[in-house]
């Protein structure tokens, strides 16, 4: 790919010129030339000013590589002076020669000579009046008459634009935005099509697709006699371009000249390769191109505008898919603030999951039930969530808690919901007892009030602003079917329950990667059994409550079975410590004591002789399943009668049991042969045959480098990033949001390792199990289940160490389907 030495603009000028479009005379300053201009080392400007002809009138215009990137504005009517005012005023009329100078100078005075912009923005005149104010005004300021010569007038302009690209303040803006520290600017010099004179005069700006909806549309304005993009800015003076029963139009009053310009526009969208819009002026009835930059466009309208050009011919499908950010389909898949509605902005955190929220505050779970019930939309506000307010969290429209991290328990499960969500907003000062938070300047919210949170910049808003709603329309399935079609891995979805695995079959998860049987466990009608086994003296008691759980759990997985279809279903073992499943406070000890009918003493020693120092590299996970072997038991049995229930129906059902954070081979052995003893048992019971797969979740740094022990125990190993960044970091993935941001800042971690998947460390680690688990067992079935799998950047990572599939959450699916495809893509191409 050619490097760029022009910038955009140019290039597209350039392009317009060649396809005998009615440009005017233009020349392009590459990058190079400007850094020069920046230095003072000026080009000969009498040279640059002939080129176009004696009392030619000019404008400069940026032309960076990425309009997004912002620049200078640009300059119109360079070399407008005394002389040309005179010569001018007898073709134009005097007011309108006055006017172009008069533009000029408050142009120039502005933007080049750096004067205070109130002396020359109050100028109320117009015409002679105003332009004989306006030169007054910039010979008191500037101690000096204004600048006669075309030649200096240009040679400031062009000084002027130059250094400001290279100051630090629009270097650092640029920076925000992606551009490279060392991103150039073009500068494009034009001769002028003035849009003010005789005949039929003024300008505008067209464009043949709604930036909303990328459907097809001619949008634009257009104004007699005017210049630039006035015709936006004074909109209610006006013309519509096509017929509108809201005013006059330019189709109507100036036909021919209107069906010329379509004509140049859908030239320009065939021949670039792009929807345009286009700036043009009209001089005395004639049509000049001044420009043609790509439309602005919502997320929803670039995918059908991709769409739409890959179906008319104009690109290739493939291309279709590589011209659309994966983050941008984030925005289709939720509600969003509306991008011009006010923001009443109170507080920030990290975005942890996309979308808009709005509702009423509330502080616990069961308010967040009880407004459900109510019918009345809530924000639960936490200060970090837990497995036991779940259900809260379903109840809730979004999740702002004051601590956590991308992977906190708040993060992970917003994104699994499909709920906006905001973690880590430490800057609000969270107060339960009182129930209020307070933003950062001293402002009070109390329970009640309403509040909008935009979990996709990771913004708090104050009231409830304007949204848009998710749009998934027939282009965003066309697309996503197209990159289908080119990816080269397989996509699943982490999903704990029904409505979960609904939500990834619509989004067309291959499969589940990752069940967390846990999150099962908390409902109503649940918990109390789970406290019982918790608190069982023997293996008989443990029995006796698991077998209350048991249809239950039965009932869990013949349901995901019937969803998915057919489609391999991972479901991971119990995992999380025992301690998360019992309650801390005074009134929910005396209701477990109450259902367990002993002293509330008794449960309150017996809970805090369950709590742990570091509960999560505890108890938890294989450890349970070896101590406590009656769980995966009961577990066990409940998915064999579940697959064969799905068998009976007719679905060629598989399931595969994962073990959870394990670290020798001897834990596999262990459980391995408990779980095949329950599968021979149930075999037995039911008189039918079925077959299941075992595989581990690689989760401590130990599974993988001992990946190679651990391979010929299990059929999959599915590496969950999560907890192995936690644990080889050393870091609280709840914890580390209070601190991230400033280790980012300052350069410590390059990102977030929770967001990105670390490849130096984390990274390492991965390619190391893959690596010798395949050398003792070729066909091992490798895969990610952590958060990381819905990210681009570690999709690529996976793909290059050779893994089968990544499991996201059900609402990154999308992303993680564009993600992949475009890697592939790209490696086709390269």
């Amino acid at each position: 790919m050619a490097t760029p030495t022009h910038g955009g603009r140019a290039k597209c000028l350039q392009r317009l010129v060649r396809l005998d479009l009615p440009v005017p005379q233009t020349v392009a300053l590459s990058f190079d030339m400007v850094h020069k201009i920046a230095g003072g080392d000026m080009p000969d400007m009498q040279a640059l000013v002939a080129a176009f002809g004696q009392g030619a009138l000019l404008c400069v215009r940026p032309s960076s590589e990425d309009p997004d990137w912002g620049g200078p504005g640009a300059i119109l009517n360079i070399g407008m002076n005394d002389d040309r005012l005179r010569d001018l005023t007898e073709t134009l009329g005097a007011e309108a020669a006055a006017e172009l100078y008069l533009r000029f100078v408050q142009s120039f005075a502005i933007h080049v000579a750096r004067l205070d912009p109130d002396l020359f923005e109050e100028i109320e005149a117009t015409g002679a009046e105003g332009l004989a104010e306006a030169l007054r005004a910039y010979e008191d300021e500037a101690e000096e008459e204004f600048p006669q010569d075309p030649a200096v007038q240009l040679s400031e302009v062009l000084r002027s634009m130059a250094r400001a690209w290279e100051g630090t303040t629009a270097r650092l803006l640029r920076q925000a935005k992606g551009a490279p520290m060392d991103a150039g600017l073009g500068l494009v010099v034009q001769e002028m099509a003035l849009g003010l004179g005789q005949g039929e005069c003024g300008s505008g700006v067209l464009q043949l697709v709604n930036s909303d909806t990328g459907l097809p549309q001619v949008t634009g304005r257009y104004l007699s006699q005017s210049q630039g993009r006035e015709a936006l800015q004074q909109e209610s003076e006006s013309l519509y371009l096509v017929k509108d029963p809201r005013g006059p139009s330019l189709e109507e009053a100036e036909p021919e000249i209107f069906s010329r310009l379509q004509v140049h526009a859908e030239l320009m969208r065939r021949k670039l390769r792009e929807e345009m819009q286009i700036e043009f002026t009209l001089v005395g009835g004639e049509v000049h191109i001044l420009d043609g930059v790509r439309v602005q466009r919502s997320a929803r309208a670039g995918v059908r505008i991709a769409v739409r050009l890959a179906e008319d011919g104009i690109i290739s499908r493939q291309e279709a898919v590589m011209r659309i950010e994966p983050r941008a389909i984030s925005e289709l898949l939720h509600r969003q603030v509306a991008p011009d509605a006010p923001r009443d902005v109170i507080g920030a955190g990290i975005a942890a999951s996309p979308g808009a929220a709005t509702g009423k505050i509330v502080f616990s779970a069961t308010e967040a039930q009880a407004s459900l019930a109510r019918n009345e939309a809530c924000i639960l506000v936490r200060r970090e969530t837990s497995p036991e307010d779940i259900r809260g969290m379903h109840a809730a429209a979004g999740v702002l808690t004051e601590r956590g991290g991308m992977t906190s328990h708040a993060a992970v499960i917003g994104r699994g919901l499909g709920k906006p969500c905001v973690v880590g907003a430490a800057k609000m000062k969270l107060n339960l007892k009182r129930k209020t938070i307070t933003s950062a300047t001293g402002k009070v919210f109390r329970a009640g009030d309403v509040i909008t949170l935009d979990g996709t910049l990771g913004q708090i808003l104050a009231g409830e602003p304007d949204t848009i709603e998710a749009a998934l329309d027939d282009a965003f399935q066309t697309l996503m079917a197209w990159a289908d079609e080119a990816r080269d891995i397989e996509i699943r979805a982490n999903a704990d329950t029904p409505a979960d695995a609904a939500t990834a079959r619509n989004f067309a998860a291959e499969g589940i990667g990752l069940c967390r049987t846990e999150h099962m466990f908390f409902e109503a009608d649940r918990i109390t059994p789970m406290r019982e086994m918790i608190f069982a003296d023997t293996p008989e008691d443990r029995q006796a409550a698991l077998a209350i759980l048991l249809p239950m759990q039965r009932a869990d997985f013949s349901e995901l079975f019937r969803i998915m279809e057919g489609l391999p279903v991972v479901i991971r073992l119990f995992d999380p410590p025992l301690h998360e499943f019992l309650p801390s406070d005074r009134p929910g000890l005396r209701d477990l004591a109450e259902a367990l009918d002993l002293p509330v003493s008794d449960v309150t020693r017996r809970v805090e002789a369950l709590g742990e120092y570091n509960p999560m590299l505890g108890l938890r996970g294989v450890r349970l399943g070896i101590t406590l072997p009656e769980i995966y038991d009961m577990q066990a049995r409940a998915i064999f009668e579940a697959t064969l229930d799905a068998l009976e129906d007719g679905d060629p059902v598989e399931p595969e049991i994962m073990l959870p954070l394990v670290s020798a081979k001897r834990e596999v052995e262990l459980i391995r042969s408990r779980i095949d003893a329950v599968a021979a048992a149930v075999r037995a019971e039911r008189g039918e045959e079925f077959t299941y797969r075992l595989g581990v979740m690689v989760e401590t740094p130990r599974a993988c480098l001992r990946a190679g022990d651990i391979a010929p125990h299990a059929q999959f190993l599915s590496f969950g990033t999560n907890d192995l960044t936690q644990m080889t970091y050393g870091l609280s993935r709840d914890d580390a949001g209070r601190f991230m941001s400033d280790y980012v800042r300052q350069g410590v971690f390059g990102e977030d390792p929770f967001h990105v998947l670390d490849i130096e460390g984390v990274g390492e680690l991965l390619a190391i199990g893959a690596e010798r688990a395949r050398m003792i067992q070729r066909d091992v079935t490798l895969s990610i289940c952590g958060e990381h799998g819905g990210n681009p950047a570690s999709i690529a990572f996976c793909r290059a160490v050779g893994m089968n599939y990544v499991s996201c959450s059900p609402f990154r699916v999308p992303v993680a389907r564009l993600a992949a495809a475009q890697l592939a893509i790209a490696d086709k191409i390269s």
